[in-house]
């Protein structure tokens, strides 16, 4: 302390990624490079070392002139996202034909568009991409069994006179258009658009209700957090970046459910980045995520802090999930406090060029360095001196946040 006041001087950190199939040191990689950049900005110190088995590691910082140390660990679910993405080209088709039925028919999908466009679009972007990749192959290959076709029906002439080789144009075609859809699902990696059907497949799959594995996941979680709150640290802070703000919100509700906080213990905090929590929500089958949407909202026993800037097509921006589902307490809302990370503010002109039209990595931009760090620093938040109600105490909710009821789904009775 060296102003007398106290301060975080020892942190546990949880993050929970989103529908991610790599292995959680990618995180520890990112957190290395993107806060040694932040720290120059910014003018502190971070120093990382590895920890744990790999999925973990240590962070001594000296901020404002105070020194703390954070623990990070990866609450990872990797493993059920590689098993979930294991599919036939065939099956990934007729995931993306029952995504389109569950949204439509369950009314979710009209709902959704209420609140904005940009993450319906990205929701569309995988649909729309794999019927033009199967219009691509079917174009090409009736090119190539026509060509085909007809070359081979041409020398016939002047050896089987009237010998149909329209089997062989067939064949081909076939062929040409399997190669064209294997060839685009193997450059994947540039557009994502099986990785995203995959994704939205698996959170319909049960009509918005979590999966019997990811259930025990969350429990897992739950339970992971829980033993760090009697670890001795100052704050215990979980963090869930896309998807895995849904993960988060379930985890701690489910904890907090279980047990009794202890009135001298750490502060526990929760902050969600580029949430996509609507998507799951809104489907009739999501009863136990509205609960714990509801329960979290009013819970005094943590801070939850929920950033997103406009400039993320692949999240809800500004959106209060817990309000536009539907479920805010008549009475002692607390959470989330809805803040703005403002990318065209706290990014310059060099870095925003940069970024143009990679919106993959735009969503990833809470978790790297900003121009200007003020309004929003993933690493002094993560690592600094004080608690993440403290940092944002006083801070009015964004005024462009999206807070109107609007899932036709209210049901909290999982």
């Amino acid at each position: 302390m060296t102003d007398g006041k106290p301060h975080v001087s020892k942190r546990r950190v949880f993050y929970i990624p989103g529908y991610d199939p790599h292995p959680p040191r990618r995180y520890r990689e990112l957190y290395r490079t993107e806060g040694a950049e932040q720290a120059k900005i910014a003018g502190y110190r971070l120093d990382l070392r590895p920890a744990g088995r790999g999925n973990g590691w240590e962070v001594a910082a000296e901020i404002d002139g105070r020194r703390t140390r954070a623990r990070f660990e990866v609450l990872g679910w990797a493993d059920i996202v590689q098993a979930t993405m294991a599919q036939s080209l065939p099956a990934t088709y007729l995931q993306m034909l029952r995504v389109i039925w569950v949204y439509v028919s369950t009314g979710a999908l009209r709902r959704l568009t209420w609140l904005g466009r940009a993450p319906l679009l990205a929701a569309f972007y995988p649909i729309i991409g794999l019927l033009l990749q199967a219009l691509a192959a079917i174009v090409a290959g009736r090119i190539a069994g026509g060509i085909v076709a007809g070359v081979f029906g041409w020398l016939s002439d002047f050896v089987i006179e009237g010998l149909s080789w329209a089997w062989l144009g067939w064949l081909v075609g076939l062929a040409v258009a399997a190669a064209v859809l294997v060839w685009a699902r193997r450059r994947d990696g540039r557009v994502f658009v099986h990785y995203l059907m995959h994704d939205f497949a698996y959170s319909v799959r049960e009509n918005g209700a979590y999966p019997p594995e990811l259930a025990a996941r969350i429990t897992a979680f739950a339970e992971r957090i829980g033993a760090a709150l009697e670890g001795g640290a100052d704050e215990v802070l979980v963090v869930g970046h896309s998807s895995g703000a849904t993960l988060a919100v379930s985890a701690l509700a489910e904890l907090l459910r279980s047990r009794d906080l202890p009135g001298n213990g750490p502060a526990l905090s929760l902050l969600s980045l580029g949430q996509a929590i609507p998507m799951t929500s809104f489907l009739p089958g999501a009863a136990r995520l509205r609960r714990d949407l509801h329960e979290l909202s009013k819970d005094p026993r943590l801070a939850w802090v929920d950033v997103s800037a406009p400039g993320d097509g692949c999240c809800f921006a500004l959106t209060d999930a817990v309000a536009v589902t539907g479920v805010a307490p008549a009475e002692g809302k607390l959470w989330p406090l809805v803040v703005s990370a403002a990318f065209s503010q706290t990014l310059s002109p060099a870095r925003l060029k940069a970024l143009k039209r990679r919106y993959f990595r735009l969503h990833f931009q809470y978790l790297c360095a900003f121009d200007d760090p003020s309004r929003y620093d993933y690493f002094r938040i993560t690592a600094g001196p004080e608690t993440l109600a403290e940092r944002f105490a006083g801070r009015p909710p964004s005024a462009s946040r999206i807070d109107v009821p609007a899932s036709g789904h209210v049901s909290m009775a999982a």
